[in-house]
């Protein structure tokens, strides 16, 4: 049985965005195939919470060649879509400074697919804030069901 949702995205308007790709580039490195966070579309500071988006479309780098004729989104794909979404959220609204590194995932688990048409939900908790570390729970969410959820560790380099 999946963990309870981190957020309850029944009472977030999920068609707004709050910040949109150009926001995102502006603070994260990930560009071209890279970037797997289209949009952020609610935040809470004080909780250390936030949702964001990604449009799976059938022009992404790994359709053509996972898996031939049911292109499935790889995990390692989601976790990157995790990651993006903390460190986004730790340098624009949390407000670090500098380049954070991905340092280490626990924890994880994935529980559904995502495909070319999904829209996966990127639900994510800040953890723990360190000096120079963080760590954050991430869930991911396609069509109301839990598709993934794992901790993700960051560290300002």
């Amino acid at each position: 049985m999946p963990p309870v949702l981190l957020i309850d995205l029944s009472k977030i308007d999920l068609n707004q965005v709050v910040f949109d790709r150009n926001a995102i580039a502006e603070v994260n490195p990930q560009s071209f195939e890279m970037s797997q966070l289209d949009g952020i579309i609610w935040y809470d500071r004080e909780k250390l919470e936030a949702v964001g988006f990604k449009d799976v479309t059938d022009r992404e780098f790994w359709v053509r060649g996972h898996i031939p004729g049911r292109p499935l989104m790889p995990g390692v794909v989601m976790i990157e879509a995790a990651a993006q979404l903390a460190s986004f959220f730790m340098k624009r609204i949390y407000g670090l400074t500098g380049f954070i590194g991905f340092s280490g995932i626990d924890d994880t688990q994935f529980r559904g697919t995502v495909v070319p048409g999904n829209r996966l939900y990127l639900l994510g908790h800040i953890k723990t804030i360190r000096s120079r570390q963080f760590s954050a729970k991430v869930q991911g969410v396609v069509n109301g069901q839990m598709v993934f959820n794992t901790v993700i560790s960051g560290m300002k380099v």
